[in-house]
């Protein structure tokens, strides 16, 4: 039987909410979210390009 998956914001959002106060936890997580958003979808590009300059 499978594991149930961590959810992997949750570590940064709490690391996020231990810096410091006035943050909220729905946005400190909206952050968390649209910044591992943004990441992977660089990194999605990064590894396209690499996979186009291979097959050239």
């Amino acid at each position: 039987m499978a594991e149930a998956q961590e959810d992997p914001l949750a570590a940064w959002t709490e690391r996020l909410l231990r810096l410091g106060g006035g943050v909220s936890p729905d946005d400190a997580r909206a952050f968390v979210h649209d910044l591992y958003a943004y990441a992977q979808s660089t990194l999605d590009e990064t590894r396209a390009e690499a996979d186009l300059e291979r097959e050239e």
